[in-house]
């Protein structure tokens, strides 16, 4: 075999093909480099949208900057031809699964509405130059097809930042930014078609001092334009119909973008109360209803102060409501990426498997105490544990002043309260006074959501009771002869149990074999009954019996004197 044979062998090879789909992979449209490529789309088509009018209306721009017209229109226009290969290469859904064929991705590209305006949008209209000359931006109208891109770059924008209301105001000012641009250049063409410096209305003459100048007729006519389109400012008034039918569309055109500036505010403001309220609670109710209880101003005073912590340090109270449409997986991801490093440092939950914690953090419950506020007191019914993920707290003494040992970020209490265990000394009770010092963040877990969840992990809650047995041993906390009595207690009542059980069997066993005894002898009887209706069958009806002596006697069927006797009676009748 020759080299060259070998060169088109290897050229035809199947690896060829998989190197050239290496350099042009699919995209992803939920991807990062698909959402790029929507962005930097966005300055071609608004180069078009913005530039191509301005430099049809007014010609200084036109003839004065020509080659640089000339290398960003080409340079729009090969960006729109690399668009287009990027739609080859873009996948989509199917079935909920991204289809990376190529073959059929061309195909479904190809039979697309989308695909007919892009080509559209590529038409070769420059070639008119060649007859109408380079100064007739106007052939190249047909790249405004290419709006959808801007509009699909928009939207993708809006779900990816951190603040969309903010992203949606910015969008609606860059419309009517445009508008009032397209409005402004409109202005100053029909301007020059009706003759500048005709009358009031119209852009006045270039010969006067300033009006020459391509910054002032723009500004100029801007500046008229938003005067229509706003309704804020008087304007010369028309004197021509040209000029009359101009501000009647123009006024139209102004209540319409009012109605619709109004509506997006609205729904850009409603947004946003319903996000605060979604994360803050409301403070407007409990002011109303501390007013109608007569609260002392004191106690009210501290209220008004926290919920002005949560609004000023944007603290939430209510994670759970935030992510409740998410997917329960992919809200346990959300709160283990969120919470789990602080879950981990407990002592008690230390070793315990990810699964476990992945459902504990599901349960925490974030809440904020006030400066001298209690989180809990000596003798309390221990209900819940509490996790310090911010703030100082103090163990301080029934007094409330004098102060044991402080505890900070990172630290956890009230552990042992939620878990039964054997010979704890204190039982669920509260052992010490914890107050806040300022304001507070912390996680609370509570003892029911506890046990719910180590309810499907055995091994977990061994594991847990053993480890709070040798905090509370450390501690001096552990009756050691309670445990035992208690143990010894359990084990006798699960014994009981176990007899229990065993009775039980023994009962269902013997009710078992009543109930088949039953049924067997229940059977037995139907089958008797049944063969006794069919012996029965066979024996002579009454009413046969009577034709049949009527048959064998016919004289004595009446008497002389009219006394009728049957032969039902038979001839063994006694009279």
């Amino acid at each position: 075999m020759s080299q060259d044979s070998r060169v088109k062998t290897t050229e035809s090879s199947p690896s060829a093909p998989s190197k050239a789909r290496k350099s042009l992979p699919v995209l992803d449209p939920s991807g990062d480099y698909y959402y790029w490529w929507l962005n930097t789309m966005v300055f071609p088509v608004m180069y078009n949208l913005i530039i191509i009018v301005c430099r049809a209306c007014f010609p200084d721009l036109q003839h004065g900057y020509l080659v640089a017209w000339l290398v960003l229109d080409y340079t729009s226009d090969l960006l729109y031809l690399l668009d287009i290969v990027v739609r080859f290469h873009t996948g989509f859904l199917d079935q909920g699964i991204l289809v990376v064929d190529k073959g059929r991705i061309s195909s479904r590209y190809a039979r697309t509405w989308s695909f007919f305006l892009d080509l559209v949008s590529l038409m070769p209209t420059d070639i008119a130059y060649m007859q109408l000359g380079p100064h007739t931006p106007m052939l190249r109208l047909n790249r405004f097809l290419r709006a959808p891109r801007l509009f699909e770059a928009f939207d993708r924008t809006e779900t990816r930042t951190a603040y969309p209301n903010a992203f949606r105001i910015t969008k609606l000012m860059l419309y009517i930014f445009v508008v009032i641009h397209w409005n402004s250049c409109l202005y100053f063409a029909l301007s020059r078609y009706l003759g500048f410096g005709r009358d009031a209305w119209v852009y006045p003459d270039p010969a006067q001092p300033g009006f020459e100048r391509l910054r002032r007729q723009y500004l100029y006519s801007f500046y008229f334009s938003t005067l229509i389109l706003t309704t804020v400012g008087d304007t010369p008034l028309p004197a021509r119909e040209e000029e009359y039918l101009f501000m009647v569309g123009d006024f139209l055109l102004a209540v319409m973008g009012f109605a619709t500036i109004m509506g997006s505010m609205s729904s850009v403001i409603y947004n946003m109360n319903t996000a605060d309220a979604a994360f803050y609670p409301d403070h407007a109710l409990v002011k109303k209803y501390m007013k109608q209880q007569h609260v002392n101003r004191r106690l009210e005073q501290r209220v008004i102060d926290w919920y002005q912590h949560l609004q000023i340090n944007k603290k939430m109270t209510n994670e759970v409501a935030s992510l409740q449409h998410l997917p329960e997986r992919l809200r346990a991801e959300v709160a283990v990426s969120v919470h789990l490093s602080t879950l981990s440092r407990v002592q008690i939950f230390q070793n315990c498997e990810a699964s476990l914690l992945e459902e504990l953090v599901l349960k925490l419950q974030p809440q904020t105490y006030s400066p001298g506020e209690y989180v809990c007191r000596k003798g309390d019914i221990g209900r819940e544990m509490y996790i310090i993920r911010e703030g100082q707290l103090a163990v301080v003494a029934d007094d409330g002043v004098t102060q044991y040992a402080m505890l900070g970020a990172g630290l956890y209490f009230g552990e042992i309260s939620i878990i039964n265990i054997k010979g704890n000394m204190s039982g669920n009770r509260r052992t010490a006074n914890i107050k806040s010092l300022g304001y507070s963040d912390l996680f609370c877990l509570s003892k029911e959501d506890l046990r719910e969840v180590l309810s499907e992990y055995p091994q977990a809650q061994v594991m847990m009771e053993e480890k709070g047995r040798e905090i509370l041993l450390k501690m001096n906390k552990l009756d050691v002869n309670a445990e035992a009595a208690e143990i010894a207690l359990q084990e006798a009542t699960e014994s009981r149990l176990r007899g229990l059980d065993e009775q039980l069997d023994d009962l269902q066993t013997k009710f078992a074999r009543l109930l088949a005894e039953l049924e067997s002898s229940a059977l037995k009887i139907a089958y008797r009954i049944e063969r006794l209706e069919w012996q029965t069958r066979e024996w002579p009806m009454p009413e046969e019996l009577a034709e049949a002596d009527d048959e064998g006697e016919p004289g004595e069927g009446t008497s002389q004197g009219g006394e009728g006797r049957t032969g039902q009676e038979g001839p063994s009748d006694p009279q």
